[in-house]
């Protein structure tokens, strides 16, 4: 897109940590922060992706690091700071609409990443790809709800459905392309 790259740095911590968006627990789970644009992964999430989630795999694991530095590339491409402006003007459900919008892009930012990877150095071996799309889907909004309530809220959405997770997983993967990505043109996710 005409600007420079800067590669975020990896944070591997376990429990707690402090980053410059304040101080998280094990509970937080994988995170960006914007302000010191540093990737955090709590090895217990990996854990629990594993286990409690039934997405195993290294490339399971690679799609979680993956998804969230496709929000480092969105906080590079002015995309974090819009949403987040525009979400304080909103009430929950819209704020909650435009949170899934953005999360799905991260979705299709790691997808784009696994494209070209592959494309560089054939990481891709077989399975990997279910791996990831099991992770996907273990962590969609409508699969945590159910598991936690009983049942499913899709206003209180944050990350977006098991499928639209998927999908947009998918379309990053498939098409390699950053355009592909517009979740927020999407009229359907």
């Amino acid at each position: 897109m005409g600007g420079v790259y800067r590669e975020p740095k990896l944070v591997l911590f376990s429990n707690q940590v402090r980053s410059a968006c304040g101080f998280a627990q094990a509970a937080t789970g994988p995170f960006y922060c914007p302000a010191d644009q540093k990737v955090y992964i709590d090895l217990f999430f990996y854990q629990e992706l594993k286990t409690r989630f039934q997405a195993p795999g290294d490339f399971a694991q690679a799609y979680v690091i993956a998804h969230e530095v496709g929000h480092h590339v969105q906080n590079l491409i002015g995309v974090s700071e819009k949403v987040h402006q525009a979400r304080n003007r909103m009430n929950e459900a819209q704020s909650n609409a435009l949170s899934v919008r953005q999360e799905l892009q991260a979705d299709c930012f790691a997808g784009i990443w696994a494209h070209h990877a592959h494309k560089a150095r054939q990481i891709i071996e077989q399975g990997d790809i279910e791996e990831a799309l099991q992770a996907a889907s273990s962590i969609g909004d409508d699969h945590l709800q159910m598991q936690s309530k009983g049942y499913v809220v899709p206003d209180g959405f944050t990350h977006g459905s098991s499928e639209q997770r998927v999908r947009w997983f998918k379309r990053g993967i498939e098409s390699g392309n950053i355009n592909a990505c517009d979740t927020f043109k999407a009229r359907a996710l």
